[in-house]
């Protein structure tokens, strides 16, 4: 008896950096989205700021943050999917979430520390390995 002989493949995944990169997009937008809806609702919550350059009402930031938050949570899932256009629009995203919260740092310091933090590993994952395909064999 012959048997016939079938190649095996593995399936396409996506790549660890990748997915490292959408985890840390996706926590850093719900953090983000956590942030602006704090400051869209409660004013009070905040230190008030003197004479800063950057200064609007905490409820401007909070609408900016949660604009950026929720695009950088659906980058997060697309760069978690493996998707290509997540990690160019990623890398444009993530960096406008980083200078947004650099400008937050008088209203909540270690917020914006720990999501500056976070949104710079997720670029650094984005940018890192930018020259590897989007798939692994």
């Amino acid at each position: 008896m012959s048997q016939a002989t079938v190649p095996r493949t593995t399936p396409s995944r996506v790549p660890h950096h990748s997915v490292f990169a959408g985890v840390l997009l996706m926590i850093s937008g719900v953090m983000n989205i956590f942030q602006g809806i704090t400051a869209i609702a409660n004013d009070d919550l905040y230190v008030r700021v003197g004479n800063y350059a950057f200064k609007f009402s905490t409820t401007s930031w909070g609408w900016i943050h949660l604009v950026l938050g929720v695009l950088v949570a659906i980058v997060g899932w697309g760069a978690y999917a493996g998707a290509t256009w997540a990690r160019v629009i990623g890398v444009v995203i993530v960096s406008l979430a980083m200078i947004a919260n650099f400008m937050w740092l008088p209203y909540q310091t270690w917020w914006a520390l720990v999501l500056l933090a976070i949104d710079g590993f997720a670029l650094w994952s984005l940018i890192g390995n930018a020259g590897e395909p989007d798939t692994v064999r």
